[in-house]
């Protein structure tokens, strides 16, 4: 159960006199869209969470999306409330990674969450075109299919590029739009629910497919720290980035379980039916053809949602890595008209076009792993930073000491390492290659400082860190 209010308040932020304070020329992001930012960079709705069913049945799958947020997500948002308020610049996880370790280990930071996202990105025009194949077949395949996802992607790119204040508030939108039909499915499905379908392990003599039962999870609920690399475009980051984190986590979690429970229920199907899209189908048996519409649709802006946010957080990352002199200065270039790193979402755009035409389960297993490398990275460095720089003022402090946030960060990583293990030889090649290609860019970007070749930043900027007294 939920603890009492007043020990949630010891986790909240107090308001403090040294707030620090962001650069004035940006239009700062507020709560309610940094709410749904991060919304859209961890879930975007329950569109994704059926194969969990599949794999393991009802029972499993309800108990995964219940505890897993405990064991992954809360340690995940915690740490990022804790160092994006700490180290409040653009850049977010490669900011703690090069304070912690030094310049290499933040590059490598850089080169897998940079990738990591940017493969995900790739990642959404599939699951749009997917969805809208369902409504306009002419999508299904040939042509059509290949201008859809190369639309889908340069018209959203464009929508990124009119500022982080209008995809903050664009991401509202969408959000409310999206979970419409999941909360009119779950009122309606209340009388048809029994609750003893929610105890069963799935069918007899089906096998459980553990891979892709905790693949699912790790999909549905990762990424809580992307929106780390904004904040130096969020208004009072000390204050609004640990509630926007704590509302959003809420926030993810009903809005999973809630259908969840409505639908596995109410419904009373085969394990091998809860593929992806299995809500819409769902929503024609509790309530008719109108509501499987309206979830189809609702599936689509959710991948415009999840588009955006995580462009913008790959975007800013970029602008971060050139303001610490890791990568060119031109690389953190900014609109004159609307202040958005340009030639970061250029860059990430034109990555992922490409990766847009691979198959989808190659897409979802490489952005997993490359994201598991750098998480395991991050945890060393909150642990490393928490001993080193203990003198550091910290407007948000995870409220435990060190010996238990160790044990904190232990069972995540266990995690981590599991998915790991769990990974294909494509995607070890992939991840392989790609962590090559980070050292040795690494070591090409010193070569590049030391020549001259290019201009980097001067480093000089404030990170906003202030020593206690």
């Amino acid at each position: 159960m939920a603890p009492e209010i007043q020990d949630l308040e010891k986790w909240l932020p107090t308001t403090t006199a040294e707030e620090a304070e962001v650069p004035s020329k940006a239009k700062k992001l507020t709560l309610i869209p940094l709410i749904f930012l991060i919304y859209f960079e961890v879930a975007g709705g329950p569109y994704g969470e059926e194969p969990a069913v599949q794999a393991a049945g009802p029972f499993l799958a309800l108990i995964g999306f219940v505890i897993f947020p405990f064991i992954w997500s809360v340690p995940e948002a915690l740490i990022t409330a804790e160092l994006s308020t700490t180290f409040p610049g653009n850049g977010g996880f490669v900011i703690w990674a090069e304070r912690a370790f030094g310049p290499f280990a933040g590059s490598l930071m850089g080169t897998w969450k940079l990738l990591s996202g940017i493969i995900n990105i790739a990642s959404f025009p599939l699951l749009c075109i997917e969805y809208m194949k369902k409504l306009f077949p002419v999508f299904s395949s040939g042509l059509p299919r290949n201008l859809g996802i190369l639309s889908f992607t340069l018209v959203l790119s464009f929508l990124n590029y009119l500022g982080l204040s209008v995809v903050g508030y664009a991401t509202v939108v969408l959000g409310v739009v999206s979970l419409m039909p999941f909360i009119l499915m779950s009122a309606i499905a209340i009388p048809k629910i029994r609750p003893n379908r929610w105890l069963s392990l799935g069918e007899k003599g089906v096998k459980k497919d553990w891979t892709l039962y905790f693949n699912t999870l790790f999909w549905n609920l990762n990424f809580w720290d992307c929106v780390s690399t904004l904040a130096g475009e969020v208004d009072r980051p000390q204050r609004t980035f640990p509630m926007g984190l704590f509302c959003a986590v809420v926030f993810t979690c009903v809005a999973y379980l809630i259908p969840l429970f409505a639908v596995t229920g109410s419904v009373s199907v085969g394990q091998s039916k809860w593929e992806t899209g299995f809500h819409a189908e769902a929503a024609e048996m509790i309530a008719g053809k109108w509501l499987k519409i309206w979830i189809e649709v609702g599936a689509a802006l959710s991948a415009i949602g999840l588009f955006e946010a995580q462009l913008s957080s790959c975007a800013f990352q970029i602008l971060g890595m050139a303001e610490l002199r890791m990568i060119p200065s031109f690389f953190g270039a900014r609109s004159k008209w609307f202040n958005t790193p340009w030639v970061g979402i250029l860059f990430s755009v034109a990555v992922c076009i490409p990766m847009s035409y691979m198959k989808f389960e190659d897409v979802v297993g490489s952005a997993n792993l490359l994201y598991s490398l750098g998480m395991l990275l991050e945890f060393a460095s909150f642990l490393w930073l928490r001993w080193k720089m203990a003198h550091i003022k910290r407007p948000y402090r995870v409220p435990l000491g060190l010996p238990w946030l160790i044990v904190m960060c232990l069972i995540p990583a266990g995690f981590l390492i599991l998915i790991m293990v769990l990974a294909t030889k494509v995607v070890y090649m992939v991840a392989g290659l790609m962590t090559v290609g980070g050292i040795g860019f690494y070591f090409l970007m010193n070569l590049c400082r030391s020549r001259k070749i290019f201009r980097f930043s001067d480093g000089g900027g404030d990170d906003g860190v202030v020593e206690e007294g």
